[in-house]
């Protein structure tokens, strides 16, 4: 996943500073804050080291004022509006306010606490304000609709470009609405601000507050590894002679997966299913309701039919009908596997207990089994050869094999003291950008995976390039002792790819304006997910998968395994995500709004109208979905999906050469997609790769949901 901020908070992250003099009030009251003085640090890192949390808000304040003066500046020039005194200056502007949110909105992310939490609420609506007030300013508007309105005679694409962008910007955010109407737009702005920040409070609140302790006989069927994690949870919650497991992925699945006691593996599914929905102080179900209601009020005060409208405009996917076309497409073939795998673990369940009754539950439990029985594929055998430490060097050796990249571990401020830092040095040697990784689960860190920035790449007034400083934050499995390394699992091998590639586009992004830097929601995953496709490929294997005790590289027996694997539970996780993805677009949708029993609402758009078996549940539900109330992915879930149609066809490219780590492929990749940012739109810059537009057939086979002999197939909205 791929940080973003709330989209009326993300304004800022995009708007760089000019060099208007303004008053400054860089001290507090016991000397300079650290987050608005220079930044002498290693590679100008974030200065951890002197960081505290009393100095964010006033840092914010100060911020906002002199973004604001800026943009009064620009709003009040008595030349005559052009690209350089208008679209320029406003892109040039506010670079210190998005420094400071970048810093502070990740590392809330990663190490929050009560402190932390208690800025967020003063500074998310702060934040919303001060959008609203730029976006509404009728002087600046003005201005920039006098450039975008001569913007056809603009002989230069990039600023024709970031022109009509900046002005789709305004118009977005309500600069053509009359004032009582703005008015309004501020007002829900600000509630929604105030939301997203509750919905993940009371989210990361309920993830602390669910533990399930088990005696001996709860361990039954665990690997060792886990049981050792689950004896160390027990003692540091005070329950020695216990075992405790959380609503963690690292403590979830594996109990899961291979928990005998079926009546534990229901409460702790149970426990991950309900968060945020107990009608407690923590219930989300009313927030949910809020936030739906206002976004599809400002839908519509914007002139859109739905939430979903609104979002998608401004997307690859364009309309609502697009996205529902390609999960239509998807579902029924998916469901129909899925309802397949579900038949093959029923049959072995009735033999073990002369009972086909199945369970949400009992899912990972047998599907494990299958893995075993079909595949000889034991995942706990497969973890002594990805230590973490062997992962990470794969990574890195693919990354040189592709681009020519190098990292080097360095020392520099930390935010917390299990980070790991590395300058990252071009094919040339030169200085690229710096990496932060952290790996571990910790009280206060938000669960999942996620790779953002603490200062994005930009230029300053010489034209000089500034390197980014990029983060890639994931929730693995702690070592169980100080001479074991951490060993992850296949998915957790996959996530530090996955999230390796969207760390790959940040360095690689080479954009000269900052209005130009970001893509399409449904666009961001590509560069993530393409990295996927290498990590299980039998030569790169060999490489990087060694035994933590032998070095050893992995057995040819175990490739062809993981190999043969590949389709396994793939309807499953298949129907998973997409009956998310369909709540996300059935509840953003929607024209008009009415209360809403959420959980009633789930029902009737998956169980009734979509045939959703009840052997599975969406990958998310609405009190807990991140993604879609706090996450910046409202209406966007799908985008995952519609980015692996991309991705999937972009890595035929490298295989149809005959060689996956063809260097051509990977630097005309990285030329015509990674560097070019929202330079062009998504479509354009993909068909620059590939020369041609995007099959759905890779996607579709790599998903075991068509044969070898069907048709290609093109992405709806291409």
């Amino acid at each position: 996943m791929k940080m973003t901020m709330p989209r009326l908070i993300a304004l800022f992250l995009i708007l760089p500073m000019t060099t208007t003099l303004i008053s400054c009030r860089n001290h507090t009251p016991d000397g300079p804050n650290p987050l608005l003085s220079e930044w002498e640090t290693p590679f100008g890192v974030p200065p951890f080291d002197r960081i505290e949390t009393r100095h964010y808000l006033p840092a914010f304040e100060e911020a906002i004022a002199r973004h604001t003066a800026e943009i009064d500046s620009i709003a009040s020039n008595p030349e005559a509006p052009s690209f350089e005194n208008t679209i320029l200056a406003y892109d040039r502007s506010g670079r210190q306010l998005a420094r400071i949110a970048n810093v502070f909105f990740m590392v809330a992310a990663a190490d929050n606490n009560p402190e932390m939490q208690a800025v967020q609420e003063k500074v998310s609506p702060m934040l919303s304000a001060h959008s609203d007030g730029i976006m509404h300013d009728e002087a600046l508007f003005s201005r920039v609709k006098a450039v975008y309105d001569a913007v056809s005679s603009e002989p230069d694409p990039l600023r024709k470009r970031l022109t009509e962008k900046t002005y789709k910007e305004f118009v977005r955010s309500g600069a053509l609405l009359t004032p009582d109407k703005k008015q309004r737009l501020q007002q829900i702005n600000g509630e929604l601000s105030l939301l997203q920040v509750k919905f993940g409070n009371n989210l990361l609140s309920e993830n602390k507050a669910f533990t399930l302790a088990v005696d001996s006989s709860g361990i039954a069927g665990l690997p060792t590894d886990v049981v050792t994690a689950a004896a160390a949870a027990a003692e540091k919650s005070g329950k020695p002679g216990q075992w405790v497991f959380t609503l963690g992925k690292p403590s979830l699945i594996p109990f899961l997966t291979h928990a005998e006691r079926r009546d534990l593996r229901e409460k702790l599914y149970k426990g991950y299913l309900d968060r945020c929905n107990y009608g407690n102080e923590t219930d989300n179900k009313q927030v949910v309701n809020d936030m739906v209601r206002l976004r599809t009020e400002r839908a519509r005060l914007l002139g859109y039919s739905s939430h979903a409208a609104f979002v998608l405009d401004d997307e690859m996917a364009q309309t609502p009908e697009n996205v529902y076309s390609l999960l239509d497409d998807l579902w029924k073939p998916a469901l129909r596997r899925a309802m397949d795998e579900l038949a093959d673990m029923k049959k072995i369940r009735k033999q073990e207990t002369g009972s086909d009754d199945f369970a949400s539950w009992d899912w990972w439990y047998y599907a494990e089994k299958v893995r075993k029985a079909e595949y000889d594929l034991d995942e706990e055998a497969l973890r002594p050869y990805f230590s973490l430490e062997n992962v990470r060097n794969g990574i890195f050796m693919l990354s040189n094999r592709l681009y020519g990249l190098t990292f080097r571990p360095v020392t520099a401020p930390v935010y917390n003291s299990e980070c790991h830092v590395y300058e990252v040095l071009d094919m040339d040697n030169s200085h690229l950008g710096v990496l932060y990784l952290d790996f571990f689960p910790r009280d206060g860190k938000s669960v999942g995976a996620w790779c953002g920035t603490f200062r994005d790449q930009s230029y300053d007034a010489e034209g000089k390039r500034i390197s980014p400083v990029v983060s890639i934050v994931c929730n693995f499995t702690r070592p169980t002792s100080a001479n074991r390394p951490d060993l992850l699992n296949l998915d957790e091998t996959a996530t530090f790819f996955h999230e390796f590639g969207h760390a790959l586009h940040n360095f690689f992004l080479d954009v000269k304006y900052d209005g130009l830097a970001s893509v399409e929601h449904d666009f961001v995953e590509l560069p993530s997910q393409i990295m996927e496709n290498w990590a299980f490929e039998p030569e790169l294997l060999r490489r990087y998968a060694l035994h933590h005790q032998t070095g050893n590289p992995i057995p040819d027996r175990l490739i062809e395994k993981i190999q043969n694997s590949k389709l396994f539970n793939q309807g499953f996780a298949t129907v998973e995500y997409l009956a998310a993805s369909y709540t996300d677009m059935d509840i953003h949708n929607l024209s008009e709004y009415a209360p809403l029993d959420v959980n009633a609402f789930e029902k009737k758009s998956l169980s009734e109208k979509r045939g959703l078996i009840p052997e599975i549940e969406p990958r998310y539900r609405y009190p807990y979905f991140s993604h879609i109330f706090d996450g910046g992915y409202s209406a966007g879930y799908y985008g995952y999906i519609w980015s692996e149609v991309l991705d999937k066809d972009a890595y035929r490219a490298f295989a149809e050469t005959g060689d996956i780590f063809n260097r051509d492929v990977a630097l005309r990749f990285r030329r015509e997609v990674l560097s070019k940012g929202g330079t062009a739109d998504g479509m354009t810059l993909y068909r620059n790769f590939r020369g041609q537009e995007p099959s759905r057939e890779p996607l579709l086979r790599a998903r075991g949901l068509i044969g070898e002999s069907s048709e290609t197939s093109r992405p709806a909205g291409a």
